[in-house]
């Protein structure tokens, strides 16, 4: 049967913390991943996310799921002179892909922005949404058709069986052919997946709710916007509240986590005042922080592993954990039925790099 995994710890429950910017965009450019894994797998990871997008917000529509979801282009920019070659050249592989994009010079950027940066690439296919009410919506709608949800069953350990896995929990057990494990990150029952991840928290703003004037003031459209700084920065509007994101860092033990806090949230704000200075009079009423993982090469690993027979992975979002959530779904089916296409390799733990 083999050793049980043991659960000696939960699974952070980020939901309600997710600053819910619903990218089609990977975090690694179209340009790096063509440096990894070649052209062709660098359009098909591409062209899943964007699929991934539009199935997620397909889903939430056709499940009437009231969750303020609306579509958005999005706009990456960057700051540096020095950079705008190597974007420029982004832009011109995302377009010989297929991927579209329009190329905005510094005064494009500054009219749709208020931001003075260098340039940037529009994009559309993108959305945003409350994600609390989104998985209230799809727990919902997921036991209006047969699934059962026991939200406070925490699993304490695994056990392998003749027919699958046995799930062990403080009130019972559940038995399966498979078991999802959609912890985000390799949690302490699979300390030899650990490696695989660089843990990082982030840090995200939310202003006091601004007025018609004070917005006009900032010149800040119905926009996502990200940067090309690595760790990037981001932002977005929430009804009237605006909403930052980034500052990210290594993961720190719990003594330091308050001044890191501090300090981090502090520095988001100075980051976002000097490419908006009008912001410099808009109060911040909430700051909150994330815990998340990266991969090396930014994408998730999804699928199987040796090591544990039975159990099935959605590990390793890094900042896009919307859009990798919703393909893993489509991929862990795949791997359940057996019939995966040549899309499970691109995810998988043992994909190779060229």
């Amino acid at each position: 049967m083999g050793r049980p995994t043991r659960f000696v710890d939960r699974a952070v429950v980020s939901t309600a913390a997710n600053s819910a910017l619903l990218m089609h965009e990977p975090d690694r450019d179209l340009g790096e991943l063509k440096e990894l894994y070649g052209s062709q797998a660098a359009r098909r990871i591409w062209s899943l996310c964007r699929q991934a997008t539009r199935d997620f917000t397909g889903t939430l529509r056709q499940l009437n799921i009231d969750c303020d979801l609306a579509e958005r282009e999005a706009i990456y920019f960057t700051m540096n002179k020095d950079a705008v070659r190597r974007l420029r050249a982004e832009h011109r592989r995302r377009r010989s892909a297929g991927f579209g994009g329009r190329w905005l010079d510094a005064g494009e950027l500054r009219r749709l922005t208020g931001i003075s940066g260098a340039a940037g690439i529009q994009s559309r296919g993108n959305a945003q949404f409350n994600p609390y009410r989104a998985c209230l919506g799809l727990l919902r709608a997921a036991n209006e058709q047969g699934a059962r949800v026991f939200e406070r069953s925490a699993v304490r350990r695994i056990e392998r069986t003749s027919a699958g896995v046995r799930a062990i929990t403080r009130g019972g057990a559940v038995e399966a052919k498979h078991v999802v494990i959609a912890t985000g990150y390799a949690m302490r029952a699979f300390t030899p997946l650990a490696a695989r991840f660089e843990m990082k928290h982030t840090y995200v703003l939310a202003a006091r709710p601004i007025t018609a004037r004070i917005r006009r003031k900032l010149g800040l459209r119905d926009l996502l916007l990200w940067d090309a700084e690595r760790p990037y920065h981001y932002a977005r509007w929430s009804g009237r509240r605006f909403i930052m994101g980034g500052a990210d860092r290594p993961q720190l033990p719990a003594r330091r986590r308050i001044r890191a806090f501090k300090e981090s949230t502090r520095a988001l704000r100075r980051h976002f005042e000097r490419l908006v200075p009008a912001l410099g009079d808009v109060d911040v009423e909430y700051a909150w922080e994330g815990l998340f993982a990266n991969t090396p090469d930014g994408l998730p690993y999804i699928g199987p592993h040796r090591l544990y027979p039975g159990h099935l992975f959605a590990l390793g979002y890094g900042g896009n954990g919307m859009t990798f959530g919703f393909l893993a779904a489509r991929l862990l089916l795949e791997w359940y039925r057996g019939d995966c296409s040549a899309d499970c390799r691109l995810f998988a733990f043992n994909r190779r790099r060229r």
